[in-house]
């Protein structure tokens, strides 16, 4: 039987961390890069076009396999109902929690700021349902992946716990490269399936969310799990290969040609899925190795992050957008914009980040923990 590590990973929270942060950065940046958003500078950048790709390439792959790491600890922990309670509360809540007070403030501003008040009118129920959609769960959309993946692991977990040793026999980079490409190949190829036979249903936002980039991402929450149970595995991750370093660089030099010459019409999406499955996987082993070596202690620094990472990921995405509508029409330089961007969003996400830790309540809802009851014990004397 698996035991919980009593020993804390702390460079394993501190990555989920980091990724959590670097939304941050990489939504200034897509205000800045070639690509279109809700709001875009004058000029685009070039440079931050390249840094907002490398982040968009490797981040969230990296992300589910710590989720499921972390979610297969807890699987072990608790009861299966209790886990599942838990894992659900904890990120469904902030989900609801940040759909009124985030995103729907957000949709009614950016129909003001792209003047898109008189086309609302004109959208059929449908339409305005999937805007809705797209837009009320927005960057929400890995929550709502991680309910159907917790969902599902009540299920998957147990097989993994029965047949973990099979599935691990003869593990390795090699082996997991090639399996890793062949579930993109399955992937891509199950989006061309529906692309020829059914396309309307790919602009369909709950189905995007809830099917599409479920089954992208199950692998990686796999993976993470097996990385649990096995430490060799874990090991091949924390020991840095510089054949994934350079298969990283090659991937992501595919991944930059095909945004650059790939046709939406044509494959340039199962094009990215093959590259981005097999990118994601080499990616764990270089951030891994990387937050092994410089990551693995305890500070308080570090700490207060981990657990505001989630928050302030929260509340960045309606204030980068606020920036973004008022701000970067003054500032000429895109270098400028976006650095003066970062100390806007992250300043003040931290300052509310404070305040509703004041607010048992607001602590409640964006953490989707119950608060901890102060429990008073009087001593009397005789």
């Amino acid at each position: 039987m698996v035991r919980v590590p009593t020993q804390r990973e702390y460079f394993l929270d501190s990555i989920r961390a980091w990724l959590m942060l670097l939304g941050i950065p990489f939504h200034i940046s897509l205000i800045y890069s070639s690509h279109m958003w809700h709001v875009n500078s004058t000029y685009p950048s070039w440079w931050l076009t390249l840094f907002n790709d490398a982040i968009h390439a490797f981040r969230m792959q990296v992300f589910f396999v710590i989720s499921g790491y972390f979610s297969y600890m807890l699987y072990l922990r608790y009861p299966l109902k209790r886990w599942w309670r838990v894992r659900v509360e904890r990120v469904g809540i902030p989900m609801l929690t940040a759909i009124p007070l985030l995103t729907l403030p957000q949709f009614i501003m950016l129909q003001y700021v792209n003047n898109n008040t008189e086309q609302w009118r004109t959208l059929s129920a449908y339409d305005k349902f999937n805007t809705l959609s797209w837009e009320l769960i927005s960057h929400l959309w890995f929550l709502l992946v991680l309910v159907i993946l917790t969902t599902v692991g009540m299920w998957l977990f147990k097989k993994i716990k029965n047949h973990a040793d099979r599935l691990l026999a003869s593990i390795s980079l090699g082996t997991l490269s090639l399996w890793f490409l062949l579930l993109g190949i399955v992937w891509a190829t199950f989006r061309r399936i529906i692309f020829l036979l059914y396309p309307d249903i790919l602009r369909d936002a709950l189905f995007n969310f809830a099917v599409m980039q479920s089954l992208f991402y199950i692998p990686f929450f796999i993976l993470g799990a097996l990385t649990f149970i096995n430490p060799r595995l874990k090991s091949l991750f924390t020991t840095p290969s510089p054949w994934c370093m350079a298969g990283s660089a090659l991937a992501f030099v595919a991944y930059l040609l095909n945004q650059r010459y790939g046709n939406g019409d044509a494959w340039m999406y199962e094009t990215e899925a093959v590259i981005t499955m097999l990118l994601g996987l080499w990616m764990v082993n270089v951030v891994f190795s990387l937050g092994h070596r410089l990551l693995n202690f305890q500070s308080p620094r570090v700490s207060y992050f981990v657990n505001a990472s989630l928050f302030i990921y929260l509340v960045h995405h309606p204030l980068t957008l606020l920036f973004g509508a008022w701000i970067t029409p003054h500032i000429q330089s895109n270098a400028l914009g976006f650095v003066t961007g970062l100390v806007f969003v992250i300043g003040i996400a931290v300052l509310l980040y404070e305040i509703h830790l004041r607010i048992p309540l607001l602590r409640f809802l964006f953490s989707g923990k119950p608060q901890e009851k102060e429990v008073k014990t009087h001593a009397t004397a005789r």
